[in-house]
């Protein structure tokens, strides 16, 4: 890029807002060597309470009471409560963390507040009540901002959560006339970066008292001073493009608010105000708390609309089901069928298409010439004869007449005696979609320019079009079960003509039908056979063998061959080749791994597998990291000594997330062998993402990969 070129607006993304090197000057920060105690560096007006000698005593001195101690007791590294004290005349709030082997302790006014601990708890289960009894998403999160305003004071508090796409949309409001109303306007992804919605995920409250503020440096004794990680610390100084933002907006003091649904950053609580306005840690305290009963509340109810729509969806399979048992042909069937088809779906039109024609139709459809090129577009992009868009209106290629009838397609391939094609239509929804400023808006900067925030939150409105409502998970595993049953129904009534045309010729029919099934299990067994040929040639090894390593090495490889075999017996007992239940295989692996291990391993396992349907390739590898992450927490965790491990699986959108976690010794091996070379090599085959954390204790290791490669 030419130094006149335009700004690379990415550059957020990589700004280290986690090492800024200074606080918010409303407090003070002290940091001492946790093996000595010794103060090393502070930053703020540590002088005025402390003195000019405060550099080298040591912590407990400084804070009148015994810091480490209280440190080494608490239950979180990464936020210790030390309490209340009076320092230099003022009552303070304490805090504490420990990072790259110091411990920082945080000092700020703790504030004053008539309301007794015991009201405040009262109030927070009145407000965590009004949350349990709204009548729905909309009602819970208008009573959301109209409680975190309460409860912080703040001009303006909204409900902000995230898109796929990590944009961004104000969903609930509450303000006074200081400010504008949000509500209802979105906030492209370069708002908030990839690392500061990493650092939300981590510090589930953060406050800036004042927008205006001077940072106050750290300061360190003598030279050399550490780079200091300042990502726990809810003093840290927040980066200036940010601080720019907000006074842009007209926000003089701003809060936010994690709310975090199954360990994924859903959305925030963000509260603004024109004038200074401090937040003490008491209000954090509470905040925090209620941000967690929020998003428990949205997983509750998202999780009551949920089992309502897959009743609604399997009331619409049993009457397929009754369409189906009509002794009829097929196109008859599903003439009789189209009607509720279209309305379990909730599409504007259906049509089910062979190549003799149109066989079924109903509601609003384009003509056959049409259907069939929509379907020489869509051919290609089936997946497991499904494929479903709900901005397909967008697509270059599809001719204009066609968007406002099919902005959304789904598509079900039967692979039938004849191909047939179940095609849903959803008519495009031309949204008005409000944007706090204009997010395409090109401002001109160069890479020779300081990178700077937008500085216009004017409303301005765009017209999206190609796109109609989204197709939810609920609707495409209904796809994948009418697929099944019109297969089955099918499959019934071609049994059932051979038998009338066949009577004469039955036995030669079941002959024939013994041989296939015969082939089925004789390919099965040989497949089973080899890969158990394998694994007894490596017993056999081990025995010859004195080498530990090499024995390791070899039970390693008989237990990646374990995890082929259990998918490949998968593939053949289900009806549903091709693709694999992960939940079930997983546990099923498990099972297996852990008779190897002993019962003391496998009593001390926990399992959580949430659904989720995986094409066999991809489920192959992600049993071998499952099994390679199982046989690392047997080897290592304990010094092979049984313990507590457990196992999660769940997905959010296109991602599937495993997490293996045990209560060990934490991360122990500072070189990657083999096992790990492999782990890695196949979680970026997967285009995925493995991640290491502190499970306090122990090591919790998260793996991230999409569920369908993108």
């Amino acid at each position: 890029m030419s130094p006149d070129g335009p700004l690379d607006q990415t550059a957020c993304d990589r700004e280290p807002i986690h090492i800024p090197g200074s606080i918010q000057p409303h407090g003070m920060l002290l940091v001492a060597e946790l093996a000595t105690g010794r103060t090393m560096g502070g930053a703020g007006d540590i002088e005025d309470c402390f003195g000019d000698d405060w550099i080298g005593r040591g912590i407990n001195d400084l804070l009148g009471f015994d810091a480490l101690s209280r440190t080494a007791q608490a239950p979180r590294a990464h936020e210790v409560i030390l309490g209340k004290h009076e320092v230099g005349g003022a009552v303070l709030d304490i805090l504490g963390h420990i990072s790259d082997g110091y411990l920082l302790v945080e000092l700020e006014p703790a504030g004053s507040s008539p309301i007794t601990p015991e009201q405040s708890l009262s109030n927070l289960d009145a407000i965590a009540h009004r949350f349990e009894i709204a009548a729905d998403t909309a009602t819970l999160f208008q009573h959301a901002a109209t409680d975190f305003r309460k409860l912080t004071g703040f001009d303006r508090v909204m409900i902000y959560q995230f898109m796929e796409d990590a944009s961004g949309v104000v969903i609930a409001e509450d303000r006074n006339e200081a400010f504008p109303a949000f509500l209802n306007h979105h906030f492209p992804a370069s708002d908030i970066p990839k690392q500061a919605r990493a650092l939300y995920l981590r510090n589930r409250v953060r406050a800036i008292p004042d927008a205006t503020y001077s940072p106050a440096p750290l300061r360190w004794a003598g030279a050399g001073a550490p780079v200091l990680d300042l990502s726990d610390v809810a003093l840290r100084s927040v980066s200036p493009i940010h601080l720019q933002y907000l006074r842009n907006m007209g926000v003089r003091a701003s809060a936010s608010v994690s709310i975090i649904k199954d360990g994924i950053l859903w959305g925030l609580v963000a509260c603004h105000n024109a004038t200074p306005l401090e937040m003490p840690f008491a209000i954090r305290a509470a905040a925090m708390a209620l941000g967690s009963s929020l998003a428990r509340q949205i997983k509750a109810k998202d999780e009551a609309e949920n089992a309502r729509e897959r009743l609604r969806l399997r009331a619409h399979e049993d009457r397929l089901v009754e369409s189906l048992l009509i002794d009829a042909p097929l196109d008859e069937q599903l003439t009789a069928a189209a009607s509720n088809l279209r309305q379990m779906m909730r599409s504007d039109g259906f049509v089910a298409i062979s190549p003799k024609g149109m066989i079924a139709q109903s509601g609003t459809h384009p003509e056959i010439d049409d259907i069939r090129t929509l379907l020489d577009l869509v051919t290609p992009k089936l997946r497991e004869g499904i494929f479903h868009s709900h901005e397909f209106g967008r697509t270059p290629r599809l001719p204009n007449h066609l968007i406002s009838l099919a902005s959304g397609i789904a598509v079900l391939r039967l692979a039938l005696e004849e191909e047939i094609f179940l095609v849903w239509f959803r008519a495009e929804k031309v949204q008005v979609v409000e944007w706090a400023g204009n997010p395409h808006k090109n401002p001109g900067d160069t890479i020779t320019s300081p990178l700077t925030p937008r500085a216009s939150f004017a409303a301005w409105s765009e017209e999206v079009r190609g796109r109609s409502n989204y197709w939810n998970n609920n609707k495409i595993d209904a796809l994948h079960r009418v697929g099944r049953v019109i297969y089955d129904s099918d499959q019934r009534q071609r049994i059932d003509r051979l038998n009338r045309a066949l009577q004469k010729t039955l036995e030669q029919k079941e002959e024939l039908l013994k041989q296939k099934d015969f082939l089925m299990r004789e390919i099965n067994h040989r497949v089973q056979n080899s890969l158990q040929l394998v694994s007894t040639f490596l017993k056999m090894q081990t025995r010859d063998i004195e080498d530990p390593s090499i024995i390791q090495h070899l039970n390693d490889a008989r237990s990646r061959i374990s995890a082929v075999a259990l998918v490949h017996r998968r593939l053949y007992s289900d009806n549903h080749v091709g693709s694999v239940d992960l939940a079930r295989y997983l546990s099923e692996l498990s099972n297996e791994l852990f008779l190897s291990m002993g019962e003391e391993w496998r009593s001390r396992h926990t399992s959580n597998f949430s659904p989720v349907l995986m094409d066999a390739d991809r489920a192959i590898n992600l049993g071998l990291i499952f099994s390679e992450l199982i046989t690392n927490a047997n080897k290592y965790a304990y010094g092979g000594a049984p313990g507590p491990t457990s196992a999660s699986l769940d997905h959010h959108f296109n991602q599937a997330r495993l997490v293996v976690a045990d209560s060990g010794a934490g991360k122990t091996r500072l070189t990657s062998g083999f096992g790990s070379k492999m782990l890695n090599a196949i979680i970026v085959g997967l285009g995925g993402e493995l991640q290491e954390t502190d499970n306090n204790p122990g090591l919790r290791i998260i793996v991230t990969v999409p569920i369908q490669f993108q």
